[in-house]
C-alpha cells in the first residue's frame, strides 16, 4: 500500500522566520529520516514544496477551469513538504510519521492519507482506465504488484 504523508504548520504557528539561518542539526535530522525510510526500502518520493508564492491555485465552475488567488489564503495552510512510501498498513506508515524529524515550522501537523490502488477501484471503472490510460495505468499499478 502506498501513503502520502503531508506536512504543514500547526494552527496556532506565527509565521516562520524568512530570513533565518539554516539550522545543520535540524536539516541532518531529515535528510537522516530520508536516509532511513530509502535504506528501508519504504520510500518512493519526498519533496519539501516551494513558498505559496512561486504557486497557483486553479478552480473549476461551468466545466471550465480558471485561475483564483492563492494558492493558499494564509501561510498555515501551506503544505510544506510530502513524503510518498510503500508499506503493508496504515500502521506502518504511521510510524514512520512518528519518526519524523520537526521543527521547521511548516511541518507541524503531518497528515498520512492511503493512495489509491487498482484494488480501491471496481473493475468496471478499473476497464475504463486501462481503455483511456493503457501505458499510464501500466506503469502505475503493475509496478506496485
Amino acid at each position: 500500500m502506498r501513503f502520502i504523508i503531508t506536512a504543514q504548520a500547526g494552527a496556532d504557528r506565527a509565521e516562520p522566520d524568512a530570513g533565518g539561518g539554516v539550522d545543520e542539526a535540524l536539516l541532518t535530522a531529515y535528510m537522516t529520516f530520508n536516509e532511513d525510510m530509502h535504506k528501508a526500502g519504504v520510500l518512493v518520493a519526498s519533496e519539501g514544496l516551494n513558498p505559496a508564492a512561486r504557486g497557483a491555485r486553479v478552480a473549476a465552475a461551468g466545466g471550465k477551469r480558471y485561475v483564483v488567488d492563492g494558492p493558499f489564503a494564509e501561510s498555515k495552510e501551506l503544505l510544506g513538504g510530502f513524503y510518498i512510501i510503500e508499506v503493508g498498513s496504515l500502521e506502518e506508515a504511521i510510524s514512520w510519521a512518528l519518526r519524523a524529524p520537526c521543527g521547521l515550522g511548516t511541518d507541524d501537523v503531518l497528515e498520512v492519507r492511503q493512495l489509491t490502488g487498482a484494488g480501491d477501484v471496481p473493475p468496471e471503472v478499473l476497464d475504463i482506465i486501462k481503455a483511456a490510460a493503457p501505458t499510464w495505468s501500466e506503469s502505475v499499478w503493475q509496478a506496485r504488484k
